[in-house]
């Protein structure tokens, strides 16, 4: 039995998104939802992702807006970069052709991301109208991706939004062991050198959990993205060196 939901507020191309407070509740039947309608462009894209929310929707639907409260967040202090992935880094950063691009092949990764996305894998459905907008938001400068080549194949990687330094992550796609946690550890240790906080990691998994994310309440989470997006962005530029941003670390057990 769910409880009854208010009625759904629906956005003509244009409008204004209804204040995040409006967002269904917990006891709703889909928490966080906060409006319907409205368009993919870049401008509405970035006034959603600037008020912390973000589009999620199936085949058949219409774009879903949502902002859910609390918010999961991925503070890059608290990575816990476990001993195995160490391990793996390690052997990554030691073996040529193994390196670590963004914004090489942003339109290959979100390819990958949407495919896997259909398995369940990454827990949101990347559907055709999704892509062509991320990609209209990467060719505008706001849309990013971290990628794991080995030999010259792309075996890995994710795609997160950016307004200044305020980050959020999408999805990410793995072809072999570990390429994707190797990207989000490249996207941790990029965050880290040029000064960024958080990577908004949207829903709670216990993936994302296991990797240091937290819930957040979304006021507060507000009030970091209002910060950071005013900050000057950072030059989207992977180079090996960041790789000390986390290996000069101790690892966590496991």
């Amino acid at each position: 039995m769910h409880s009854h939901s208010p009625p759904l507020p629906w956005l003509e191309p244009g409008d204004d998104f209804p204040p995040v407070t409006q967002a269904w509740g917990a006891n709703a039947e889909a928490p966080g939802l906060l409006a319907a309608g409205g368009q993919l462009d870049v401008p509405t894209l970035c006034q959603a992702y600037a008020e912390g929310i973000f589009p999620w929707f199936s085949i058949g639907q219409p774009i879903l807006w949502w902002s859910p409260d609390p918010r999961m967040v991925l503070d890059v202090a608290n990575f816990r970069l476990h001993r195995s992935l160490r391990k793996t880094l390690q052997k990554f950063m030691a073996t040529p052709g193994c390196e670590v691009r963004i914004d090489s092949a942003f339109d290959q990764v979100i390819a990958a991301c949407a495919g896997s996305a259909r398995e369940g894998q990454s827990g949101t459905w990347i559907v055709p109208p999704m892509v062509l907008a991320y990609r209209a938001l990467h060719r505008a400068g706001f849309a990013h991706s971290v990628e794991t080549w080995i030999d010259g194949q792309l075996v890995g990687g994710l795609y997160c939004v950016a307004l200044g330094k305020a980050v959020f992550g999408e999805s990410m796609f793995t072809r072999v062991s570990d390429a994707s946690k190797i990207a989000l550890a490249a996207l941790v240790c990029f965050c880290r050198q040029h000064g960024i906080r958080q990577i908004d990691c949207q829903q709670n998994t216990r993936h994302l959990a296991s990797l240091g994310a937290q819930e957040m309440a979304r006021a507060a989470f507000l009030e970091r993205v209002r910060q950071a997006r005013h900050e000057k962005p950072p030059h989207w530029h992977f180079e090996a060196l960041y790789w000390q941003q986390l290996t000069a670390t101790p690892s966590e057990p496991m």
